[in-house]
């Protein structure tokens, strides 16, 4: 029995033992109250198990912290400061929280009470489980008390016998040694210590049945478990090795041939790649030749497309290649001779196209050639050629007014062009119809001119907007592109396939046709230009002619149609928007500089023929016609180029403003001479001047037309009919009449001069004005005309000259109203000073024809006497003398001023009759003075009434007596 116990207590499990062994914790799946008592003693090198922690304990912090038997908490619990703060602080009950009473446990109760009915009916059913825990606690117990009899060496995990010291300690040699006679109790003692080892391993034996019989169901259940799990092992051994077998059978009839034709494929495609490395090679080899064909022909975009796809090939597919590694330093030096040779290109192109003649036609010369080469400055980035094209208007523009002059001095035979050899100077030579022929011919080709550079630029103004557009569209694809792309990535399958030959997957192999495909239209594009020579008519060499970079790059070209010239705008432009945008406002400034040009050059034109006065020398219908010729060009250039040019403008206004001194002086010293000529007699009106007048009487002011028949056969009138009134006037004032209408028409013609004209009218009325009032008022007309006085006439003749001028005076401010701009109406207050200055001067003249009468009665009532006869000598004379008062204005004057003038002449004469009448102590007292004195005043009364238009005149004789009654 020793012997079949005398291995280790501990099992030792076998290799193939190992996939049933399991690893149980005891913490976790035995109880501490169902552990079996151990056998043998403890030692103090052994743990135990099941030792307190603090999982076992059975009070919580807070029930510490609180408990009712301390009187007081040591301060020093935890931390000194909290510990008294929580001694003394008092809970302060909470104002959230609700009163508890036992009704709010009803609720509660009740629902609690069936599970407590239910609970209590389970506890009788089941035995307590106090008595079991006791029974178990007892046989741990006394397992442990017969365990405990076992020396603890036995129990050691390191327990050997092969150790010489626990060899000695479980067989101590001193029960053997036979020496001295001791072979008996030697015997008994071997005997002894056998019996003691075999009561032990009967210990162990029970314990180890006691606990086999506490856990016989779960070891018998885990044997019977062992069993089947051997019987599922068995089966899915066998199945693993039928579906091995089918694999296997499967690969040799479906796979093999799949995979051999896959792995066909890929070393086809690696020979195409090969193919089409080499033909790549051999076209690459073809383009120094073909670049030279293309230039020959002036297509360079094409040149420079070949030159940057053939840079990219040798950077990305052909790179490494030896026999390519100065290919690209010849092509860099290749593009710089064509950015040259374009420049030059473009200069010819510019020059052929604005020095052709100049004819009705505006189309573009060679539309094809200026796209191309656009396109190309574009694509090198050569932006100064605008520059160029400007430097060619500005030659063109002086060699068009050039041929222009030359061509008129030719048609001009009075001109000797070998005595004259200056060409400025033969130009000064034409009389002003020629020289305004020859303006109009400049004019019209200007417009021709600038219309045809219209028409250049909109073309390259349309290759910049489809470069831009492109580059618009190019980003967006991108966008989409890359959102495509990302969308792809997130769907992709990340399932490994099946390796197969030299390391590729299925996949690979699925996936090598898509670049491919991708590429092939690109390819055949490039293959299929004109500008390149073509790979090869193998279909099959097609994918592998240009990298995915590239492909994709050209995958979609823009195509634009400009004037009927397909473009196709390729991807490689290195402009940004900003660039193309800043280019195309250049174009438009270059549209608005071309018209400047032309400006400045008529303006030195000008300003040549100018030198010797011609143009201040123009009447008003020449500057006219000169003026609007020059607002008509100014007006077309403006919707040519879209903005107003104001060189030209500025020369017009001046030369207007010299033609405006010019023309005011001539009118001012001809009116000068005029009114000191005036004898300040009532002239005849001529039908010219009625008409004259006549053609305003609608308040429209304009010149009429001359009609030499019909003026001939109508004789002059006496009068000047103004809308029913008569106006008898001098031949200065009908003058003047049409100098205004001259003034007033002149703004019609140009309006640029309106302001100043306004001024220099108003100038020359109050000239008028003021110098008739000097010669007239003033007899100033004595020593300028040598009249002998200033009659009665004449006064009244100057004050219905001036009557006329006020009445035309607010026709012509209505007429400059309306053709100045409101800021400028302030302007119009002038005729508002004039209008009040010449009635202030017909006042004027009223006092100065009653003044006249005045003085005649002072002179001749200071010598009335009251005695007969009757009527006085006195009376006589004053009667004669105010009869032809009003024989020398009753035909001048209207009949209302008539009446007024003699009123304010009748209230003088009475007032110096009473002076005469007091001096001589004359009374109303019925006696013969009173008697003489009222025959006198009836004999004047009669006779003052009897002249025409004063019949119904209220002298008011009767005032005379007023004083004395």
């Amino acid at each position: 029995m020793a012997s079949s116990h005398s291995s280790s207590p501990v099992p030792q499990g076998s290799s193939s033992d190992v996939f049933f062994k399991k690893e149980v914790d005891p913490t976790k799946h035995v109880r501490p109250v169902q552990s079996l008592p151990d056998v043998c003693p403890k030692e103090p090198t052994v743990t135990d198990q099941h030792r307190w922690t603090v999982y076992h304990s059975k009070v919580n912090l807070p029930a510490a912290l609180n408990d009712p038997t301390l009187a007081k908490r040591e301060s020093d619990f935890f931390t000194k400061t909290w510990g008294l703060d929580f001694v003394d602080t008092e809970v302060i009950p909470s104002l959230y929280l609700p009163q508890i009473s036992k009704e709010h446990f009803i609720a509660y109760q009740q629902e609690i009470s069936q599970r407590e009915k239910i609970h209590e009916r389970c506890k009788n059913i089941c035995p307590p489980k106090d008595t079991f825990d006791r029974t178990l606690l007892h046989i741990h117990d006394k397992s442990r008390t017969d365990l405990e009899q076992v020396p603890k060496i036995f129990m050691k995990p390191d327990f050997a016998l092969d150790d010489s010291l626990t060899f000695n300690s479980v067989l101590p040699w001193s029960h053997f040694n036979t020496a001295g006679g001791k072979g008996n109790r030697d015997a008994a003692s071997s005997k002894l210590l056998q019996e003691k080892l075999s009561h032990y391993l009967d210990i162990v034996e029970v314990n180890i049945a006691h606990q086999i019989s506490l856990r016989s169901e779960a070891f018998f259940h885990a044997m019977t478990s062992q069993h089947e799990l051997q019987d599922y092992l068995k089966k899915t051994s066998q199945a693993v090795k039928m579906l091995r077998d089918k694999i296997a059978q499967i690969d040799k009839v479906m796979c093999e041939g799949s995979l051999q034709i896959l792995r066909l494929a890929l070393t086809r495609n690696n020979c195409v790649k090969v193919y089409n490395k080499l033909k790549l090679m051999a076209t690459v080899h073809q383009t120094q030749p073909t670049v030279q064909v293309l230039l020959s022909t002036s297509e360079f975009v094409g040149a420079l497309d070949l030159i940057a796809t053939t840079q990219e090939v040798l950077q990305q597919e052909l790179q490494g290649v030896h026999s390519f590694r100065h290919l690209g330093s010849q092509l860099c030096e290749l593009e710089k001779l064509i950015d040259k040779m374009m420049i030059a290109e473009f200069s010819t192109y510019s020059h052929s196209d604005l020095n052709r003649p100049l004819e009705g036609e505006c189309q573009v010369l060679e539309e094809e050639r200026l796209v191309s080469l656009v396109f190309g400055l574009l694509k090198q980035r050569k932006l100064n050629f605008l520059e160029i094209y400007g430097e060619e208007m500005i030659i063109t523009a002086k060699n068009i007014i050039k041929e222009c002059v030359i061509n008129k001095v030719a048609q001009v035979e009075e001109i000797d062009t070998d005595a004259v050899v200056k060409l400025a100077d033969q130009m000064r030579m034409l009389n002003f119809p020629q020289w305004i022929d020859l303006l109009k011919d400049i004019f019209s080709k200007f417009t021709i001119f600038l219309q045809r550079v219209k028409a250049t630029l909109n073309v390259i103004h349309s290759v910049v907007l489809s470069v831009l557009d492109k580059n618009q569209r190019t980003r967006e694809l991108e966008e989409v592109s890359q959102q495509r792309s990302a969308g792809k990535d997130n769907s992709l399958d990340t399932e490994v396939a099946y390796l197969t030959h030299e390391g590729l997957f299925i996949s690979d192999a699925f996936s090598e046709a898509e670049p491919a495909s991708a590429a092939v239209d690109t390819t055949s594009q490039r293959n299929t230009s004109p500008h390149s020579e073509p790979c090869s008519s193998d279909s099959v060499s097609e994918p592998e002619c240009t990298t995915d970079s590239s492909s994709s790059k050209e995958q979609t070209p823009a195509s634009a149609t400009l004037g009927g010239v397909d473009i196709i705008v390729s991807e490689d432009m290195r402009l940004t928007d900003l660039e193309l945008g800043k280019l195309a406002s250049n174009i438009q400034e270059l549209l608005c500089n071309a018209s400047d040009v032309c400006h400045d050059r008529a303006v030195k034109f000008l300003m040549s023929r100018a030198k010797d006065g011609f143009l201040e020398k123009l009447n008003s219908t020449e500057f006219i016609a000169l003026s609007r010729l020059m607002e008509t060009f100014i007006v077309d250039t403006e919707q040519i180029c879209g903005r107003k040019s104001t060189s030209l403008l500025g020369a017009l206004q001046s030369q207007a403003n010299k033609f405006v001194n010019r023309f005011h002086e001539e009118r001012r010293t001809k009116l000068s001479l005029l009114l000191d000529n005036e004898r300040w007699k009532q002239a005849d009106v001529p039908a010219e001047f009625q008409d004259l007048v006549d053609s305003i009487a609608d308040g429209k002011i304009a010149l009429p037309d001359k009609k030499p028949a019909a003026t001939e056969d109508r004789k002059p009138a006496d009068v000047l009919v103004v809308e029913g009134h008569q106006y008898a006037v001098v031949g200065t004032v009908l003058l003047l009449i049409r100098i205004i209408l001259e003034y007033c028409q002149c703004v019609d013609n140009i309006p640029s001069v309106t302001t100043d004209m306004l001024t220099r009218l108003t100038d020359l009325l109050k000239y008028f004005n003021s110098r008739s009032c000097q010669l007239v008022l003033g007899a100033g007309a004595l020593q300028v005309v040598g009249l002998k006085t200033i009659t009665t006439k004449n006064l009244a003749l100057s004050s219905r000259c001036l009557q006329l001028i006020v009445h035309y005076i607010p026709v012509i401010r209505a007429h400059f109203e309306a053709r100045l701009p409101p800021k400028q109406w302030s302007l119009l207050r002038h005729f508002d000073h004039i209008t009040k200055d010449y009635h202030d001067h017909i006042d004027e003249i009223s006092s100065k024809l009653v003044a006249i009468m005045d003085s005649l009665f002072d002179k001749l009532l200071s010598k009335y006497e009251v005695k007969a006869p009757v009527p006085s000598p006195c009376f006589r004379n004053i009667c004669k003398q105010m009869t032809k008062m009003h024989e020398a204005i009753f035909d001048l004057l209207p009949e209302e001023q008539t009446q007024m003038l003699f009123l304010r002449i009748n209230a003088s004469y009475k007032f110096h009759l009473k002076k005469q009448l007091s001096h001589l102590n004359v009374i109303n007292d019925g006696g013969p003075q009173n008697g003489l004195v009222t025959a006198d005043v009836a004999f004047y009364t009669g006779n003052l009434q009897a002249l025409k238009g004063l019949k119904d005149l209220d002298l008011n004789m009767a005032e005379i007596w007023e004083q004395k009654r």
